[in-house]
């Protein structure tokens, strides 16, 4: 597949959910993904993308920032406390705030530059022992305390169990966000994100997709 192909069913999702043109934001998963196909993707236009590891976008996308103009880059992988720091001076977004000690670091790194990425918590909806994110009955306590510090949290991110229905997952998420007054939902990936859009995805994360399947 290629990225105008999954453009335009991500604007036919769009539309068929009554949503405006565009207002979804496609996040184009590079994680893994070798330099040439990031590139020939950077070359038909896409300036969003989302790296799972603080150390391979480190590694990646100085030289392409360099090369390319308006990138924006959204860390969705775990982000352990000792590379908060680099986190925060790489990333526009973070969609994997998964617990207290991580938020009180950022809050800390915030006061510290002035500034600080858009945020969001990530919510463990399927509760896999497995997984990162609060369960969904202490979200509503970790968006607090993120406000209480100021930070700036902007929404809810989740990944659905695999081999599940997506859609309760995504409709959880949505139901955390609207109560908490969130407006940003990061949710769908490559097999679901037609379904995400439906249930208000704000920020799809597509990889495979749109690269082909991962490298490495």
């Amino acid at each position: 597949m290629t990225l105008a192909t999954i453009t335009e069913r991500l604007r036919a999702a769009e539309a068929e959910a009554g949503r405006a043109p565009d207002s979804v934001t496609l996040i184009a998963v590079s994680k893994v993904q070798s330099e040439d196909r990031v590139r020939a993707v950077l070359q038909q236009g896409q300036r969003i993308f989302g790296e799972n590891r603080v150390q391979e976008a480190q590694t990646r996308w100085p030289e392409f920032q360099q090369e390319f103009e308006d990138i924006s880059l959204h860390l969705i992988g775990p982000l352990q406390t000792n590379k908060a720091r680099a986190a925060v001076e790489m990333f526009d977004a973070i969609h994997s705030v998964d617990r207290p000690r991580l938020a009180n670091t950022l809050a800390r790194l915030a006061q510290e530059r002035g500034a600080c990425p858009d945020l969001f918590v990530q919510v463990n909806t399927g509760a896999e022992p497995q997984k990162a994110g609060v369960l969904p009955e202490d979200a509503d306590a970790m968006i607090a305390q993120m406000r209480g510090m100021d930070l700036p949290v902007i929404g809810a991110m989740c990944i659905p169990p695999a081999g599940e229905d997506s859609a309760p997952h995504f409709q959880m998420l949505a139901q955390i966000a609207e109560r908490n007054g969130l407006t940003g939902l990061s949710m769908g990936m490559s097999d679901d994100f037609e379904t995400a859009v439906a249930l208000g995805a704000t920020h799809v994360r597509v990889g495979s997709a749109i690269f082909g399947a991962r490298e490495g």
